[in-house]
């Protein structure tokens, strides 16, 4: 399992033209799921991700998490994160999980998302063609693996 964190000031993702999801203040998470990843490993990332202080307190230091800011969390799969260009310049894209395993992979992410925040986390919608924007803030990028 491979996400990408965005810290946003603002996300959207869309499909055909209309927004399915979007936030303000928080993270914009690019999820891609690997070919033998569990429940138990999306578990202890999305508790990770729940627990990083990512954000400023008045000292500028990164003190504060998801939680303690009220902020909010945008998920968009994305297997392409999952490319690997070992054998040329085509990206192979076998290491990723099959729709079949990755969409219920991702699917408990959310979930475990939604349990920790007690909120609806929005998402894009699992492999459409979806277009993303957002306003980093900082930026701050970081990859979990």
């Amino acid at each position: 399992m491979k996400v990408v964190l965005q810290r946003v000031r603002s996300a959207s993702v869309s499909v055909n033209n209309q927004v399915v999801g979007e936030i303000r203040r928080g993270y914009l998470l690019l999820v891609g799921i690997a070919q033998g990843d569990t429940e138990e490993q999306v578990k202890r990332m999305a508790q990770q991700i729940i627990k990083a202080r990512l954000f400023s307190d008045v000292d500028g230091k990164m003190q504060s998490s998801i939680v303690d800011i009220s902020g909010e969390i945008l998920v968009v799969s994305q297997f392409t994160l999952l490319a690997d260009f070992a054998k040329g310049n085509r990206p192979s894209f076998h290491q990723a999980a099959r729709p079949e395993i990755a969409q219920p992979l991702c699917d408990y992410f959310v979930d475990q998302l939604t349990q920790t925040l007690g909120r609806k986390i929005p998402t894009g919608v699992f492999g459409a063609d979806m277009q993303v924007e957002l306003m980093n803030d900082g930026p701050v990028t970081i990859v979990f693996e």
